[in-house]
């Protein structure tokens, strides 16, 4: 590994962890040159996933370019591990479904769902931009659309609580006698 400070190669691994739940190691590194120290991190490489853009064109999946987008929508309401989190999510699904090959309008749909559950004002942001939405009408029918479903989760959270006895007399159990 090169060393970032001066450019030589003999470098050694002073210690490694691993990191994202074992998904990556990070390694911090000593450069035997300048003494300079730098931290690295590893992932096991599969199969490249393709992103077909909207004019047809075709660019490697990036983790960065999809965190920097989503960060930028988020507006520093999700935390890096939560956007990570996020991405490791997407990226396996995709891995999952065995398609080479994705549409980035796919990729922004599954940010979108996972964005809804996990924090409405980053979804609404990001959507803003992913959809290129100019028109007002069309941010208020999504606004709408959020709403209709915070108060839908809401209505299926309190029809699954228990309804509790309030003015009924209290049940009273027999005691045991003790022996």
């Amino acid at each position: 590994m090169r060393c970032p400070s001066c450019g030589r190669t003999d470098t050694r691994v002073i210690d490694s962890r691993e990191a994202d739940e074992g998904a990556a190691i990070r390694r911090r590194r000593a450069c035997d040159g300048c003494g300079g120290r730098f931290t690295t991190q590893e992932r096991a490489e599969s199969a490249r996933i393709q992103v077909t853009k909207r004019d047809g064109s075709r660019q490697e999946f990036d983790r960065r370019k999809l965190a920097s987008a989503i960060g930028k929508g988020a507006s520093k309401q999700l935390t890096r591990q939560q956007i990570t989190a996020l991405i490791d999510d997407i990226e396996t699904t995709i891995r999952q479904s065995g398609a080479a090959e994705v549409p980035s309008q796919h990729v922004g749909e599954m940010v979108l769902e996972r964005l809804a559950s996990l924090d409405p004002m980053s979804y609404l942001r990001f959507k803003i931009v992913y959809a290129r939405m100019d028109d007002p009408d069309a941010l208020y029918d999504e606004l709408a659309h959020l709403v209709r479903r915070r108060e839908d989760e809401r209505g299926r959270g309190l029809a699954e609580q228990i309804a509790l006895p309030i003015g009924a007399p209290p049940a009273v159990t027999p005691r045991r006698k003790r022996r």
